[in-house]
């Protein structure tokens, strides 16, 4: 299918993600990348309206972000297959392992998620991953991913929009209306960004607010930007943004609570940092134009003309989706067990979006592989071999 064109920037796993979607259904297509082409930047902008990617164009259809449930409605074909062993939801670090440990049991396995990476992707530097002294967020789950493609697992582009029993079986929905039944359900939904809750935030997004400073970023070269955060995402943000923009304000609510490491690094390539402080107001109708931030002590108002605000203050669980299937803490967590049972037969949890308290990429993959392993345990147990099982085994 020629003509459609997907603007993108080098490091955008949202932009990958799009790209990964078309090759899937044989769908041609060119890429332009916006981060160094400034006329097609805004030429993206003309079209869409928008200064983030990606941005894919067919014909009079403008799609904004990686929107899956139109891609798939614009280029893809219904699912017609018949029962899984396991559906895994969710295809960051806890979904890809649990794909890999469940596939390495002979189970039937299919991952449905409308991202590969989630919230790691948004990485721009892991130093805490054994194995590696220093990697992008987009290139260790790449290895996760070429990994989870080697083995044979089906990997769907897709929303989960709710799961509930059949007798014996679980059905998952997509918002598009393609249906999985299966046996078992390893929930890894992870966590999505929080947004501040101001006035024309929603408008702006997209627009000069961005939650993926590795995808829109260098949209920003040689423009002031603010970055609203005080943890290591935050921080980190800033340093890599200090490289692009020509200017980085660090606003904190309170104390910084990053790793000291990066305190120095952020010194050292001039971000101006606003202890005690938080956005009171957003400037701009088509475009982000400025912020007004108070300080939280004194009450006095500061306004920073900046036309790039990303928003690092932290995430919420992807939980909205489950309804009453299994039981939730107060933060909107699944409650597990230490051996990721929810509280429903077959149903198992892993990631960030659990009750598990260390929130980092590497336990994330421990529990995927733990709740794998449950799963397995729990159809032996229920004396059910799995689907992909030798007869003779």
């Amino acid at each position: 299918m020629a003509g459609v064109k997907v603007y993108t920037t080098e490091n955008c796993p949202y932009c990958r993600m799009v790209q990964a979607f078309l090759r899937k259904y044989g769908v041609e297509y060119t890429t332009v990348d916006v981060g160094r082409d400034r006329e097609a930047a805004r030429e993206m902008i003309r079209v869409s309206g928008q200064r983030g990617v990606p941005v894919t164009v067919f014909g009079d259809e403008v799609i904004v972000g990686f929107d899956a449930k139109r891609l798939r409605e614009l280029f893809g074909t219904p699912v017609t297959d018949g029962v899984y062993d396991v559906v895994i939801v969710g295809a960051g670090p806890a979904g890809l392992t649990a794909a890999v440990y469940c596939a390495r049991k002979l189970m039937k396995t299919v991952v449905v998620s409308e991202n590969i990476g989630g919230q790691a992707t948004w990485s721009w530097a892991i130093e805490n991953y054994m194995g590696f002294r220093m990697i992008t967020g987009e290139d260790l789950i790449g290895k996760f991913e070429e990994q989870v493609r080697g083995l044979d697992v089906s990997l769907e582009l897709d929303r989960v929009q709710s799961i509930r029993k059949e007798g014996d079986l679980f059905l998952v929905r997509t918002a598009p209306g393609n249906a999985f039944r299966c046996r078992t359900v390893i929930l890894a939904p992870g966590k999505q960004p929080r947004t501040l809750g101001l006035p024309g935030e929603d408008r702006l997004i997209g627009r000069g607010i961005s939650v993926c400073s590795t995808c829109d970023g260098p949209l920003f070269r040689d423009r002031p930007v603010a970055i609203v955060g005080g943890g290591n995402a935050a921080i980190q943000t800033s340093i890599e943004m200090a490289k692009i923009a020509s200017s980085v304000a660090l606003i904190v609510r309170g104390a910084l609570r990053c790793d000291e490491i990066y305190i120095n690094r952020a010194e050292e390539t001039g971000v101006q940092v606003f202890l005690h402080h938080e956005v009171a107001e957003l400037h701009g109708d088509a475009a982000l134009t400025g912020v007004t931030i108070r300080d939280r002590e004194t009450g006095k108002e500061t306004t920073l003309d900046v036309e790039g605000l990303f928003l690092e203050i932290g995430l919420v669980p992807n939980t909205g989706f489950l309804g009453d299937l299994v039981a939730l803490n107060e933060r909107g967590e699944i409650l597990i067990d230490e051996n990721n049972h929810t509280g429903v037969d077959g149903v198992f949890a892993a990631g960030d979006a659990t009750c598990i308290k260390g929130k980092q990429i590497i336990i994330a993959a421990g529990e995927g592989a733990k709740a794998a392993l449950a799963a397995h345990e729990y159809l032996l147990g229920k004396g059910l071999p799995c689907a992909s099982t030798p007869p003779d085994l």
